[in-house]
């Protein structure tokens, strides 16, 4: 039946989902690499910050992505709080509370 079948430009929820959660992990890990090399870490933080503010605010819509990206650039710039899993905070938020709903 043609009626069933899925438009080629669509993305499955649950797709996006665990795409979502892997790249939210990935990020994380980034921001703590800044502890392998602890002389490093608050040098490499001031470039990171703002890409990760920014990643947050493309991947998560809506208020959760504004708040998330702000509170991610405060998080990055602060000495010793690196270790916050901030995207998978906001993850676990839009996909788990939230339901999935991004807006």
């Amino acid at each position: 039946m043609i009626h069933d079948q899925v438009p080629s430009g669509a993305v499955s929820t649950k797709n996006n989902k665990g795409t979502m959660l892997v790249l939210s992990l990935f990020f994380d890990g980034i921001g703590m690499l800044s502890y392998v090399i602890p002389v490093f870490a608050e040098v490499t933080d001031l470039f990171w910050a703002p890409i990760s503010a920014l990643l947050l605010l493309i991947m998560f819509k809506g208020t959760a992505g504004k708040l998330a990206s702000i509170f991610g650039l405060i998080e990055e710039l602060l000495p010793f709080v690196d270790v916050i899993p901030t995207f998978t905070i906001t993850w676990f938020y839009t996909y788990v509370i939230k339901g999935g709903k991004d807006q």
